[in-house]
């Protein structure tokens, strides 16, 4: 059995969600506790972030690889960790070590595909119908990891370096993402592939949202609390975790 839930509407609800905390959370971290800024970046604030993160996302993935059977609330704990833990990586690569958004996401955008052929190469798919191993579930989230990162950069590249904003940069990728979905209902592409697509877009999606929640007014951010923004997010993750049925299920057309 799937040690992941199954791939539904209510999933990438969530997920979209998971990557909006995960940008909020990561920034209060490094940018309301640590002090850190993107237009005078130190490296300290991103680095202990980073750190600070690290140790709690090691311990949440350890925990799900361990794990006999799928557990709700420790699979999307362990998400949001990664996209934090994203967020926290992302920031730092770009601003404290000057690689820029452009030089980030080509990287990150590499690691992600190096790891997904690897896992490939291996096992013979990268469905996540098969992440019930340590093996595989190692693969699964090291993709995810990189995958976290690269949305990250994506989204701030999208956002400052290419001029659309935050709402536009959000509106671009929400675009991207209707694209995919019109691919998974009207063609035969692959469904392993439009999956990981699809994963992939939603995070930029949740950074630029977050970015726009938590940002100030003369970024063209809302200039909300981070912290009270993070906490009413969870909530509703929580919320949502409990109300939507979850189960491990197997990905459609996993054996494409």
């Amino acid at each position: 059995m799937s040690k992941v839930p199954a791939v539904t509407l209510g999933f990438w609800i969530i997920k979209i969600l998971a990557t909006t905390l995960g940008e909020t959370g990561g920034d209060t971290i490094t940018m309301t506790w640590l002090g850190e800024t993107t237009s005078n970046a130190t490296g300290y604030g991103y680095l202990l972030g980073t750190a600070l993160v690290l140790v709690p996302f090691v311990a949440l993935v350890i925990a799900q690889i361990i794990a006999k059977r799928f557990h709700p609330f420790l699979y999307w704990l362990t998400i949001v960790a990664s996209t934090m833990l994203g967020t926290t990586l992302a920031d730092f690569a770009d601003r404290s070590l000057g690689i820029g958004y452009t030089g980030g996401s080509a990287l990150l955008l590499f690691c992600v595909l190096a790891t997904l052929f690897i896992w490939y190469r291996s096992e013979g798919t990268v469905s996540v119908d098969t992440v019930n191993t340590p093996r595989v579930e190692t693969f699964y989230w090291t993709t995810i990891t990189f995958s976290q990162t690269l949305g990250t950069a994506l989204g701030d590249w999208m956002a400052d370096d290419s001029g659309f904003g935050y709402l536009g940069a959000a509106g671009m990728f929400i675009g991207a993402l209707a694209v995919v979905a019109a691919g998974y209902y009207w063609t035969r592409i692959s469904r392993v592939a439009l999956f990981w697509a699809a994963f992939i877009l939603t995070r930029p999606l949740g950074a630029t949202v977050g970015d726009f929640l938590d940002k100030p007014l003369d970024q063209g951010g809302l200039n909300f609390s981070r912290p009270v923004a993070s906490a009413i997010i969870a909530v509703v993750i929580v919320a949502l975790v409990l109300v939507i049925p979850q189960r491990p299920g197997t990905h459609p057309g996993a054996r494409q």
